[in-house]
């Protein structure tokens, strides 16, 4: 959770931009800073275009496309995080945010996000981010930050689907009385487990994994479905 001593006043005025824009995005109180490796683009990805709804991120410029990746500060907040690499500042909600798994998951926990992640900022820039092996601490804040977007997305889906809503996980869909994708639908009474295997989602409805269904690459927020899945499930369905 260390990161590198700011002293310069380079450093010091980039953390001024920093705690400046977590402040208008009002992202609350810092909670942790790292350090990683980024790959920025300014292009919009398919997934990102249907957001709408949030603000233009233009107070920084847009981040540029890069071949490499290059070195970035974290500093992750209540409600949100923001990632400056190269001098610019991209700033990620919780709430908006959609984080993809890129990367092979850890052969002994294949629900963890794998060696990179993911997300989308607020205008809908995206960045690709991955731990630095000099650090080891990729898997703290990945972990943090899955936790942050669950907190903020689980109890809004939740109304969402009691409302009758029907919200979809890329090509997993999900009501308050089913869950399904391709020729596979299950009440909710049926189904007891998710598993990530071999990339592809499987569900365990009574007792039977069906797959592979949907690759876990095209699915936003996989951890939050997870969290659904435990909350509605067999074993939590209220």
């Amino acid at each position: 959770m260390t990161g590198p001593a700011w002293r310069t006043r380079g450093e010091e005025l980039l953390l001024a931009r920093i705690t400046a824009a977590a402040g208008r995005e009002h992202l609350g109180k810092r909670r942790a800073t790292y350090a990683a490796a980024a790959h920025t683009t300014h292009a919009k990805p398919s997934w990102a275009r249907g957001i709408r709804g949030l603000p233009a991120f233009v107070r920084y410029g847009r981040l540029s496309a890069t071949k490499g990746r290059d070195d970035a500060r974290l500093d992750l907040y209540v409600r949100g995080m923001t990632i400056a690499v190269k001098g610019r500042i991209l700033v990620v909600r919780y709430d908006t945010t959609s984080v993809f798994r890129t990367g092979s998951p850890h052969p002994h926990d294949a629900a963890r996000v794998g060696t990179s992640c993911t997300l989308t900022g607020v205008g809908g820039e995206r960045v690709v981010l991955s731990g630095r092996p000099e650090l080891g601490d990729a898997a703290q804040w990945r972990s943090a930050i899955e936790r942050g977007v669950t907190r903020s997305r689980l109890p809004a889906s939740l109304a969402a689907l009691d409302r009758g809503e029907r919200l979809a996980f890329g090509d997993i869909w999900l009501t308050r009385e089913k869950i399904g994708y391709g020729d596979v639908c299950a009440w909710w009474p049926q189904v007891r487990h998710l598993r990530i295997r071999e990339e592809a989602v499987e569900l365990d409805i009574d007792g039977r994994w069906h797959g592979p269904g949907p690759a876990v690459s095209g699915i936003p927020n996989l951890f939050v479905l997870s969290a659904l899945v435990e909350h509605l499930g067999a074993d939590g369905v209220c």
